[in-house]
C-alpha cells in the first residue's frame, strides 16, 4: 500500500526549494518528512524500484546514489530506497533501472541479463540491475578477477564481478544461474558511457534543509553544533543516518515522530583517524565506507562485515545506528566488544568517552543520555593477534543472528596471555564474556584449556527460546565457537 500523502492533507513547507536530480533531471521534492524515496520515484512515474519487503531485505527497490569516491570522484552506490527518507534525497542525484537504459537503448548490464534470461517475472529485475551496475562501474573490478589457481572463482566472475555486489537482491522465479551469468559476461564499460563520465566528476554536498509537513518536520543541520542544539531542546528526536532501522518501523509499523533529524552528512561524524594509539571511526560512515578506509586494518571488522546484512544495506548502514539501536542481536557489538572498543558521546555540554562494554544497560536501553549522540567509535591498538568473527545464521549471508561472537586472544609463547570476547543474541544485551576470558588467561592454548573453557562459555548469558533459535541450541553454539576457535588457530606463533 503506499504510503504517499493523500489528497486533502495539508502541504508539506519547505525552507526553500527542495529537489533531487533523478536519471539526469531536476525534480522537486514534494513530500512529507516520512515519505521514503521508493514512493516519491514512484509517485514521479518510475515504477521500475518495486516495494517486495519495506524492510531492505529484497532490493527490488534498489536504485543507484551518487556518493563520495575515494579520488574525488564519484561512485554510484546502490541503496534501498525504500527505507530512507526521500527528504535526504535534496541537492543529491539518483538514477533508476529508467535512466539506465531503454527499450530501443539498453544499457549492458540490461541487455546481458535479457540475453542470458536473468528475468522472468521481472519484479526483481530492476533491483538487480541497479546493484549489477554499480559493479560494472566499480573501479579497478577487472583487475580483481579470480588468479589461473580459480581462488574464489565461485564468488569472482572472470571479468572481476564480486557476486557480494548482489547479496541484497533476491529472485524467486528465475534462479540465480543465469543472473550469476549476465553478471560474469559484463566487460568493461565504453568510453563514452555517460555514468562513467559522471564517475570522474565530484558528487554533490547534501545541504541544510528543512521540510515541516502534517506528519512531523524533517531538518538536515548545517553542522554538528545545530544538531546537537536541536536533540538537547527536542527530546522526542529520532536521528537518521542510513535509516536501515528506522526505516523498517517507519514502514512496517507506521511509526511517526515529530522530529526527524538527518546527520548522514555531518562533516564531525564522518572521519576516519589511524593514530598509534588507536583507529577512531566517524558514527556516520557507513560500513561499506569503513571497510574500504580500512582496507583490512583490522581483521575481526574485516570478517564481520561481509556477514553484516547485505551490501545495499552497507552502502546505507553506520556503526552509530547500530549501537544507537542497543539491540541485543546487531552484527557489530560483539566485534567491536572483543576489540575493547569505546564510544565517544558528545552534547551541547562537551564529549565523554566510555568503554563499550559499559553502554548498554537492559533491552535496548543504555547509558545515553537526552541531549547525547554518539560522535565516533574508537579502538585502541596495538590488536591481539588471533582474532575471529562467528555469527550462526538460518543463511550464509543477508540474515539476523541467532549467536554471534566476536573473539581477539593474545597468545605468546603457547600460552594465552589476554582474551576478550564479546557476545550477541545470548542475552537483552549484548555483553562480554568474562567468565570465560578469566578460564582462558594465563593457561596453556591448548585442547584441555579449550574444552574446560567451552563449557564456561556455554553458560555464559541468558539465551531464550524464540523462532529463531532455543536456549539451548544458543548455549551449544557458544562452546562450539570456541571449540572452533581453537580448531582453525591450533597453531600460533610461538
Amino acid at each position: 500500500m503506499s504510503r504517499i500523502a493523500q489528497p486533502g492533507q495539508p502541504p508539506a513547507r519547505m525552507m526553500g526549494s527542495m529537489h533531487a536530480t533523478v536519471n539526469g533531471s531536476a525534480r522537486t521534492l514534494e513530500v512529507t518528512s516520512h515519505t521514503n524515496a521508493l514512493d516519491w520515484l514512484r509517485g514521479q512515474g518510475l515504477t521500475g524500484a518495486k516495494e517486495g519487503c519495506a524492510e531492505g531485505e529484497c532490493g527490488a527497490c534498489a536504485v543507484l546514489v551518487a556518493r563520495a569516491g575515494e579520488d574525488g570522484g564519484t561512485t554510484w552506490t546502490p541503496i534501498n530506497s525504500c527505507l530512507i527518507p526521500a527528504a535526504t534525497l535534496h541537492g543529491q542525484e539518483v538514477v533508476t533501472s529508467e535512466g539506465l537504459g531503454s527499450p530501443d537503448d539498453l544499457h549492458p548490464v540490461q541487455t546481458e541479463m535479457a540475453n542470458r534470461g536473468g528475468s522472468q517475472c521481472g519484479y526483481c529485475t530492476p533491483g538487480f540491475v541497479c546493484s549489477m551496475a554499480a559493479e560494472y562501474y566499480r573501479p579497478g573490478r577487472a583487475e580483481a578477477a579470480p588468479d589461473a589457481s580459480g581462488e574464489s572463482a565461485h564468488e569472482h566472475g572472470p571479468n572481476g564481478f564480486d557476486l557480494h555486489a548482489l547479496s541484497g537482491n533476491l529472485c524467486r522465479c528465475t534462479g540465480y544461474r543465469p543472473i550469476q551469468e549476465a553478471a560474469y559476461a559484463l566487460g568493461e564499460p565504453n568510453s563514452g558511457d555517460p555514468l562513467l563520465a559522471r564517475t570522474h566528476q565530484a558528487p554533490p554536498r547534501p545541504t541544510a534543509s528543512t521540510l515541516e509537513g502534517p506528519d512531523g518536520t524533517f531538518v538536515r543541520p548545517r553542522d554538528l553544533r545545530e544538531c546537537l542544539d536541536l536533540i538537547a531542546t527536542h527530546h522526542d528526536t529520532v536521528l537518521v543516518a542510513g535509516s536501515t532501522d528506522w526505516g523498517v518501523d517507519a514502514n512496517l509499523k507506521a511509526r511517526r515522530v515529530p522530529l526527524l533529524v538527518a546527520i548522514d552528512h555531518l562533516d564531525e561524524l564522518r572521519s576516519l583517524e589511524i593514530e598509534d594509539a588507536h583507529i577512531t571511526m566517524g558514527a556516520a560512515l557507513t560500513l561499506s565506507e569503513i571497510e574500504r578506509r580500512l582496507d583490512d586494518r583490522i581483521p575481526l571488522l574485516n570478517q564481520m562485515f561481509p556477514q553484516f546484512a547485505s551490501r545495499l544495506i552497507r552502502n546505507n548502514a553506520t556503526l552509530g545506528g547500530n549501537l544507537g539501536t542497543g539491540s541485543p542481536i546487531g552484527d557489530a557489538p560483539p566485534a567491536l566488544l572483543a576489540l575493547e572498543a569505546s564510544l565517544v558521546l558528545a552534547s551541547r555540554d562537551g564529549e565523554r568517552e566510555i568503554p563499550l562494554a559499559d553502554y548498554f544497560t537492559g533491552y535496548r536501553q543504555h547509558v545515553r543520555a537526552a541531549g547525547e549522540l554518539i560522535k565516533a567509535v574508537r579502538i585502541p591498538l596495538p590488536l591481539s593477534t588471533t582474532s575471529a568473527f562467528h555469527k550462526i545464521a538460518k543463511r550464509r549471508f543477508d540474515d539476523i543472528s541467532s549467536v554471534a561472537v566476536g573473539f581477539a586472544l593474545q597468545i605468546e609463547g603457547g600460552m594465552v596471555r589476554k582474551a576478550r570476547i564479546g557476545l550477541g543474541g545470548v542475552a537483552a544485551t549484548p555483553l562480554r564474556a568474562y567468565a570465560t576470558e578469566s578460564a582462558l588467561e594465563g593457561q596453556p592454548w591448548d585442547r584441555s584449556t579449550v574444552v574446560s573453557a567451552a563449557r564456561v562459555m556455554a553458560a555464559e548469558g541468558t539465551p531464550m527460546d524464540d523462532h529463531r533459535a532455543s536456549a539451548a541450541y544458543r548455549s551449544a553454539m557458544l562452546g562450539m565457537a570456541l571449540r572452533k576457535l581453537h580448531a582453525d588457530h591450533a597453531e600460533v606463533p610461538r
